[in-house]
């Protein structure tokens, strides 16, 4: 019997995907664990692979097809022996089609003895919507120019800018439009402003300038996804911020030690391992930060799994070091260095990037002093690391030279008072700066 492909939940929020690439085509023989599909998530692109064997006998979804629906039927796949269902007929296991009678077509509306031009012969036209940018919108009515007389000269026939200017200087005050009726003077008292008889349409939120060379790409449901989230966190999480600086000399020299001891081992510690790991800790150290605001409830953890910012192809992805603060430092670079390189080739599994107690973002690397990080909900904090650079710093009470870092906790403040979160930032530097307390 024909076994109907569908559209996987690849995650436990997944609703709907994009069919990327196929990796097989029509006539094609599958065996189970065999690669079908690329399937772009809102957090990655995955591979699809096939459950049963068989024959791959029709597709029904084409690869880049945006927004399929979870569940929904992508391809046919009948079995050894088996012969293709006719096109058209669906497989048994399938929701029979049902036929539904057209209605009856409208009587055709009077045509308008006024109109100068037929909208189907319109340019930049779809529907009864005329295709043009906000800005050329703007200066038409200005300049009392009719769009509908206008070709389009931008992205599929959009009018813009330059295409009213055009025809702006063509057409002076009061000059009659190419095969228009003279307009009649209007009676005494009477409005002469033109009256725009367009359907009403939504006003577009951004109004950029489209005489600029540009080009437009489509947005990944990753990068969809990061606006949607980060859109909801600025604005409905009230954040803090609280900034100190640390001192990282005796870190730095603590990791060179480890680092030289580890070589045998091929293992090499980072900066970032050893903040994950002091972020780890001081969570423990002072739960009440280590928490999820659930509106008319409060989680507490007892385990500090920290989701650190990776930055990926197209966004952000943010794999996880669970129980950071049991681990050693170099059980964390080893699995830290595994989740990255895997989040870059978009092979991390849901279960490694869902989830967390609080975030770290490390932007030293870029040179940048401090920056202020947005919380990625639930959770109730994020870490916003900045560079390690040599400063003067009072030192036992005489001015000398140290390497200090910046570092700035947000925090959601329905869940963690500033209190709180100035224990955790004081904790945490009293980690980093006294090192050994992580060996411990």
């Amino acid at each position: 019997m024909p076994i109907e492909i569908k559209m996987p939940a690849l995650s436990p929020t997944m609703e709907e995907g994009t069919l990327a690439k196929w990796l097989i085509k029509a006539g094609d023989t599958v065996a189970s664990g065999d690669l079908m599909a690329e399937i772009e998530t809102d957090k990655a692109t995955m591979e699809f692979e096939a459950v049963d064997e068989g024959v791959i006998s029709e597709i029904l979804v084409a690869e880049g097809t945006d927004n399929v629906k979870v569940g929904t039927v992508i391809a046919i796949l009948m079995q050894e022996g088996e012969a293709a269902a006719p096109k058209g007929v669906a497989p048994k296991s399938a929701t029979p089609m049902v036929a539904v009678a057209a209605p009856p077509a409208p009587a055709p509306a009077p045509a308008l003895a006024a109109a100068p031009v037929a909208a189907a012969a319109v340019p930049g036209m779809t529907g009864d919507r005329i295709k043009a940018s906000p800005l050329a919108r703007r200066i038409a009515a200005a300049k009392s120019v009719d769009l509908a007389t206008l070709t389009g000269t931008g992205p599929n026939g959009r009018i813009i800018k330059a295409d009213v200017d055009a025809a702006g200087a063509g057409v002076g005050a009061g000059a009659t439009a190419p095969g228009a009726a003279p307009a009649a003077a209007p009676a005494p008292g009477a409005i002469s402003t033109p009256i725009s008889v367009e359907a009403p349409r939504a006003v577009s939120p951004v109004a950029w300038d489209d005489t600029i060379p540009h080009q437009i790409d489509k947005l990944s449901n990753m990068r969809k996804t990061i606006a949607r989230r980060l859109t909801e966190a600025k604005s409905t999480i009230p954040h803090i911020y609280l900034t100190v600086d640390i001192r990282l000399d005796a870190l730095l020299k603590l990791r060179g030690e480890l680092n030289k001891a580890l070589e045998p081992r091929g293992v090499k510690l980072s900066v970032n391992d050893l903040l994950i790991k002091a972020l780890g800790a001081a969570l423990i150290q002072v739960p009440k930060c280590n928490v999820t605001f659930l509106g008319d409830q409060l989680v507490s953890y007892s385990r500090a799994d920290i989701a650190v910012a990776v930055s990926i192809p197209g966004g952000l992805i943010t794999p996880i070091i669970k129980d950071a603060a049991n681990k050693s430092m170099s059980a964390i670079a080893t699995e830290m260095k595994d989740l990255a390189a895997r989040a870059k080739d978009g092979k991390l599994q849901p279960a490694e990037y869902q989830g967390g107690t609080a975030s770290i973002s490390n932007m030293g690397m870029f040179g940048i002093k401090a920056f202020d990080a947005v919380i990625n909900p639930p959770q109730g904090m994020i870490l916003a690391v900045g560079a390690g650079e040599q400063r003067p710093y009072v030192i036992d009470g005489a001015l000398g030279i140290a390497t200090v870092m910046s570092v700035t906790g947000s925090f959601d403040h329905r869940a963690i008072d500033g209190a709180d979160g100035a224990q955790l930032m004081q904790a945490l530097k009293a980690l980093i700066e006294n090192p050994l307390g992580l060996l411990a």
